[in-house]
């Protein structure tokens, strides 16, 4: 059956909006108000779906429809068959209007009314047949009418020359011979009004076949709106940009010379030129130049168009990054128990200069398939590898080799895998577009907006998807750590993996509490099971166990609970975390027994933007252990962290590792790129410590975009150790101040062509020492300051 047409809402049908009545008229008598006629709105509905009308059912029929379009000839046969001829004779008017009646007996031909059709402006009424006794109302009205009993119609038209009401009118001449009933399609019997074929086109006589089709290479007649001349072209569309291009004309319809074995429909499909798909159409038609060098423009090597041999849904990402470090620095470093650099220094600290070079090259290649402008990728493979070469020269031996013979240079290189992962889309969950997907692999994740816990590439699994249009996101990840090269830092896939596991959920929503804000809850579990093994590192200095306390290899078990935040309320935007760390220690290093595990963390960085400026603060608090020889660690340590935070690389503290002189070998207070004074081996390789003082940072800076490709940044922290009676411990020295001194840095960030494909930054800090610092590293030369240049280039592609 086909659709009926009074399902739908008026409107929602493109051609059933052309078939909306014209504007009430004067000469319409009352009851005969323009509405939409219900044979017009399934013709319609049957174009719509391209269903054949002789399956449709036919409508319930009104009294009265009311049409404004031009000379047509009307005709009404009650209970007369019709067959359809959708596109035959088509007037150049609306879609719906090419109609014909033929006949299936001699006696159904179709009419020929004995009245000259109306004046082009005058509208035609026709009622429904069995109601007649509508006719004197109508003539009271001042309408004409013309019935005809025998044939069982009734005319009513107006215009001066329509017959009086009740007139006879001689049925019509039937044609000579019936058509061939094979040469018709399906009849369907019809109790309405039906709109046969444009004044403009010849009628069917004797059975005859319907119009022929218009002629491909004549010139088409544009369409024309009720009330104009046939001759009148609709005006040309607005050129609204010139570089646009053109929708087809009805003209350009029959340039691509359709196949009309089809019939008329495939003359109104318009033609294009051919494209070898739609994702090089651009190029096809002149707009684009595709370059493989040239990343913003359409490159097929950046993910931009589908990889020719592997489908139409297959796309290659592929990267490549130069990473240049020049850093000068000076810190405390301890001198050789059995040999220095200078003869007759005695002292415990020497020459605090250093100087660290290092070129990184990252070559990245991805796999994607799907369409992934509106909905998650398919599928996706990659690849990155990182190559690294660095350089460090010191003062004194023993410094990057355990052994004194090796000197006080060293140039290494490493190529380390960084990632290496498959995921897999699993399913959509809305008809937004949420998702479900799952990676396997080396992979990038961070745990929280700033990476205060964990952020690396490591070696795991992790579902992750959202929710609510996107408003929700989520991840549940296990990963199992790899060890790390200890000069490059990149990942050593050839050593064995370690048996540190970190098992994590979250969950962010967008817009809590506020609009624009965002807020996370994780769950973290770090599962360490490295009791029975011993690390040297690269350079030969034990990595695990830390060589503090009794010396012994250790394992614990710590959860973390945390909340996080980021975003804005207006100008004013603040970043936020909070963490708490519980679990158990296998083995304190102090007391060698069992101990529970209880710490905290809170960081905070509100900013506010004034145009061009934007001012900020910082504060941070870790907790530290005020007792190593009793059975709780109070310290907080996190797994991996590379906090973006308080001036992040460019702040002396955070940049630099200062290494714990007389307290442990081959400990450091804190790590490079690290915020918290944990004392371990080091960030990469050693294990977390929850015995250490502890971190109280306060401090403020700015922002300053003076050019659109040009930033400046100052930082200003203070800085304090929470409790120092771990390092008292350590260094069996009872008198170790709490404040570790001022950090001040300033950084400049220059964008050539505003672009961040190159990307050149230059800063400098210092730490002014406090009275802690200068109770743990109080030296012969009496240092007031201790500094940190960093020049670093970044080119990518």
């Amino acid at each position: 059956m086909a659709p009926s047409a009074f399902a739908e809402a008026p409107g929602d049908d493109p051609l059933a909006a052309s078939a909306e009545p014209s504007p009430a008229r004067d000469d319409v008598p009352a009851g005969l108000a323009p509405g939409p006629d219900p044979w017009i709105e399934l013709i319609a509905a049957c174009a719509k779906a391209n269903t054949p009308l002789a399956e449709a059912e036919a409508p319930p029929v009104r009294h009265a429809a009311y049409l404004d379009a031009s000379p047509l000839a009307l005709a009404v046969r009650h209970g007369a068959p019709l067959v359809p001829a959708m596109g035959a004779a088509a007037p150049a008017f609306d879609p719906w209007i090419p109609l014909e009646v033929a006949a299936a007996e001699p006696q159904a031909a179709p009419l020929t009314p004995d009245i000259a059709p109306p004046a082009p402006d005058a509208p035609w009424i026709v009622a429904d047949a069995d109601d007649a006794s509508d006719a004197p109302e109508m003539v009271e009205t001042g309408l004409s009418a013309v019935a005809h009993g025998d044939a069982g119609f009734q005319l009513i038209a107006t215009g001066d020359d329509a017959p009086d009401a009740g007139a006879n009118v001689s049925p019509p001449p039937q044609a000579d011979a019936p058509p061939p009933a094979d040469a018709l399609a399906p009849l369907v019997p019809v109790d309405a009004v039906i709109v046969t074929a444009a004044a403009d086109a010849p009628p069917a006589a004797d059975g005859a076949d319907l119009a022929p089709l218009p002629d491909p290479s004549a010139p088409q007649r544009a369409r024309r709106r009720p009330g104009q001349s046939a001759d009148a072209a609709p005006p040309p569309p607005p050129n609204v940009d010139p570089g646009a291009v053109a929708p087809p004309q009805l003209r350009d319809l029959f340039d691509c010379e359709p196949s009309l074995a089809g019939g008329v429909q495939d003359h109104l499909m318009p033609c294009a030129p051919p494209v070898s798909d739609r994702w090089r159409l651009a190029e096809n038609l002149g707009l684009v130049n595709p370059r493989w060098w040239d990343p913003y423009n359409q490159n097929t090597l950046k993910g931009d168009r589908p990889v020719p041999f592997l489908g139409e849904h297959w796309f290659f990402v592929g990267a490549a990054i130069s990473d240049t470090i020049i850093e000068p620095r000076s810190f405390p470093i301890p001198m050789g128990v059995q040999t220095t650099e200078r003869a007759g220094s005695l002292d415990v600290f020497g020459d605090a200069n250093s100087l660290v070079l290092a070129q990184t090259f990252i070559l990245s290649a991805a796999f994607i398939e799907g369409s992934t402008a509106f909905k998650p990728q398919d599928w996706e493979y990659r690849l990155t590898l990182a190559g690294n070469i660095n350089f460090a020269e010191v003062e004194e031996k023993r410094i990057l080799y355990v052994r004194p013979d090796e000197g006080t240079e060293r140039t290494d290189s490493f190529v380390g895998v960084q990632e290496l992962f498959v995921e897999r889309h699993l399913a959509n969950v809305s008809d937004r577009y949420d998702f479900d997907s799952v990676r396997v692999g080396i992979q990038p994740f961070s745990s929280d907006f700033r990476g205060f816990l964990f952020q690396d590439n490591q070696l795991g699994v992790r579902f992750f998807g959202t929710r609510n249009n996107n408003r929700i996101q989520y991840n549940l990840a296990a990963f199992a750590r790899l060890e790390k090269d200890t000069n490059s830092g990149l990942n050593d896939v050839t050593d064995d993996i370690r048996k540190d596991y970190v098992f994590l959920a979250n969950v962010y929503r967008q817009d809590t509490p506020v609009p624009g804000f965002t807020s996370q809850l994780t769950a973290v579990y770090n599962m360490n099971r490295e009791a029975d093994e011993i690390e040297v590192d690269t350079n030969g200095f034990p990595a695990r166990p830390a060589l503090i306390g009794d010396l012994r290899p250790r394992e614990y078990d710590v959860g973390y609970v945390g909340y996080n935040a980021d975003g804005h309320v207006g100008r004013f935007n603040l970043t936020a975390s909070a963490y708490y760390a519980f679990g158990e220690d296998r083995n304190n290093t102090f007391t060698g027994k069992e101990s529970v595990i209880r710490s905290y963390f809170v960081a905070a960085e509100p900013s506010i933007d004034f145009d061009w400026i934007r001012v900020r603060g910082s504060a941070a608090f870790a907790s530290g252990d005020d007792n190593p020889y009793d059975d709780v660690e109070e310290g907080f340590d996190a797994i991996f962290e590379n906090p973006q935070f308080a001036g992040a690389d460019t702040s002396f503290w955070i940049r630099q590792s200062i290494p714990f002189i007389g307290g442990g070998r081959a400990v450091s207070i804190n790590g490079r790129n690290g915020l918290l004074p944990s004392l371990r081996s080091s960030k990469e390789q050693g294990q977390s410590n929850f015995i250490n003082p502890g971190l109280a940072l306060v401090g403020a800076g700015a922002d300053f975009d003076v050019l659109p490709e040009l930033r400046l940044s100052t930082s200003v922290n203070h800085l304090s150790f929470v409790h120092t009676e771990s390092m008292e411990a350590l260094r069996m020295d009872g008198s170790i101040d709490k404040e570790i001194g001022w950090d001040v840095s300033a950084a400049a960030t220059y964008r050539p062509g505003f672009i961040q494909n190159f990307v050149f930054r230059l800063s400098g800090a210092a730490l002014l020492p406090g009275d802690g610092f200068k109770d743990l590293f109080d030296n012969k030369d009496d240092d007031d300051f201790y500094y940190s240049v960093l020049f670093n280039a970044t080119l990518s592609y």
